[in-house]
């Protein structure tokens, strides 16, 4: 299997400073402001989120074929909250959106199998420590 490489740096203090964030062909600016406001840039919640919706794309479309059904498109969002829990910033819950065109499938098919990746494509079993949530919707 392959090992991904992701780099990070900050100069400055933590209010006053600032950072990128680089991986494949991706580089990004972050600050305080970023993170824990509406300031501009990026920040970890943000990367966090998109990859854990293109896993689940993925693993989804896997796991469709798997059981005989070709997606024509998924599109699939995540939301990371990160907040004071104990003084401390913790991200406290991901929720997935999901919309996928699947001709052929019914919706109770459809929702048993992306129930299924929610619970098991690798980036959700490397966060199963924070509550993942899920709205899957079929459509036309």
């Amino acid at each position: 299997m392959a090992t991904r490489n992701a780099e990070a740096v900050w100069t400055g203090s933590l209010k006053e400073g600032k950072g990128t964030m680089k991986f494949g062909t991706y580089e990004g600016a972050y600050t305080w402001s970023s993170r824990f406001e509406d300031g501009q840039g990026t920040n970890p919640e943000e990367l966090l989120g998109a990859a854990h919706a293109g896993c689940f794309s993925m693993a989804l479309s896997s796991n469709l074929g798997k059981s005989g059904f070709t997606p024509k498109s998924i599109h699939t969002q995540a939301q990371v909250t990160i907040e004071a829990v104990d003084g401390k910033n913790r991200i406290t819950k991901i929720h997935l959106t999901t919309e996928a065109v699947v001709p052929e499938i019914s919706n109770e098919k459809f929702q048993e199998i992306a129930a299924a990746v929610k619970e098991s494509c690798p980036v959700s079993v490397a966060l199963a420590s924070t509550p993942i949530t899920l709205t899957a919707r079929l459509a036309a």
